[in-house]
């Protein structure tokens, strides 16, 4: 679905083509007339047609008969109302900036297909924004969608890639390039619209990592059915929030300032376990050292079946395919980032001035 203004857009642009093609037409018809009926060189028929259509009161070419004069009449008319609707047309476009919407549409389309391992986030509400201001504090490339030109306009303002379409239909995930994306965030309002856009990107990318927002645990069930790799309910993570604030406020503020907070001196990141890129698989904690190497902190291992141990100890062993939660200031990560995975140490998204 395309936003009113690039309907109108796309209007016009056609409406100029037909004009142009209708001058043409009525150019041609002059031409093979003159050469054809009234037995002309083709160059001076040529030049009677452009002079009848210029109107610029040049004399006859040659001398015309009585039937000839009634169709250089018509000829005029024709070419008035064709050069009319055309200026006509062309004005339009000039007062209500269709032009510059072309132009920022053909911006628009380079950006899509420049973009590449990026994120898409559908719907651009309040969990939407929130979603985009997280992932452009951490300069991750990402793509918004949203049905309603309102909020498409607050995210283009904001200076987001955004485009106003529906997120549910395959046309609109193929458009901002789903089949390169590494993630894609559904946050519409409605539960069913999540389903839609949740079964379509999985669809037509079953590698992409989906996240999904839901209202109800129903929904969060059927969610989970369609492919969606975590679920979301702002619902019940806020009602979670709220009593561990109430009851654990100080481990609310420093779990707050390692994922979100402003200024921050630490920070958690995960990391995967590749045999390529890292040679202690299969020796535990002890004997990689990465600890003492980086300084970093290993608090979790997620193993390659999904089990999750918390705080390993020393002597927990590495294997292929783990996924390592740590925690560390940003030089600590980046050191254990190029312990873990050398051929890939400009992808760990850590502020730069830091």
């Amino acid at each position: 679905m395309h936003s009113a203004l690039e309907q109108k857009y796309h209007r016009i642009q056609k409406q100029l083509i037909a004009g142009v093609i209708a001058l043409v037409g009525v150019a041609l018809i002059g031409t093979l007339w003159y050469c054809l009926v009234e037995k002309w060189p083709l160059l001076d028929a040529v030049y009677m047609t452009v002079i009848t259509l210029a109107s610029v009161g040049f004399g006859e070419t040659h001398p015309l008969s009585d039937r000839g004069r009634l169709f250089t009449i018509c000829l005029i008319l024709m070419g008035v109302i064709s050069i009319g609707y055309i200026v006509n047309r062309f004005t339009e476009a000039l007062i209500q900036g269709y032009f510059q919407e072309g132009l920022r549409l053909r911006q628009q389309r380079r950006s899509m297909d420049s973009l590449s391992q990026h994120y898409i986030i559908c719907g651009f509400g309040r969990m939407g924004r929130q979603t985009a201001a997280e992932f452009q504090a951490e300069e991750i490339p990402f793509v918004a969608i949203d049905s309603d030109l309102a909020s498409i306009q607050l995210a283009q303002d904001l200076g987001y890639v955004a485009i106003q379409a529906d997120a549910t239909l395959d046309v609109t995930l193929l458009r901002v390039g789903i089949e390169r994306a590494v993630c894609l965030v559904a946050a519409l309002p409605s539960d069913a619209e999540n389903l839609y856009t949740i079964l379509s990107a999985k669809t037509l990318n079953p590698k992409v990592r989906a996240i999904a927002r839901a209202n109800t645990e129903e929904a969060t069930q059927k969610l989970q059915r369609a492919g969606a790799d975590a679920v979301v309910s702002p619902y019940i993570t806020g009602g979670r929030r709220l009593a561990a604030a109430a009851l654990r406020p100080q481990v609310m503020d420093f779990v707050d300032g390692i994922l979100s907070g402003t200024g921050r001196a630490f920070y958690m990141e995960e990391f995967l376990i590749d045999s390529e890129t890292f040679s202690h698989i299969g020796q535990t904690l002890r004997d990689a050292k990465l600890r003492s190497r980086t300084g970093a902190l290993v608090l979790a291992i997620r193993r390659a079946d999904g089990n999750l141990i918390g705080g390993p100890t020393a002597d927990t062993h590495l294997m292929e395919g783990d996924k390592l939660i740590c925690m560390g200031t940003p030089e600590q990560l980046r050191q254990l980032n190029q312990i873990l995975s050398p051929l890939h140490s400009q992808s760990l998204r850590l502020p730069k001035h830091i």
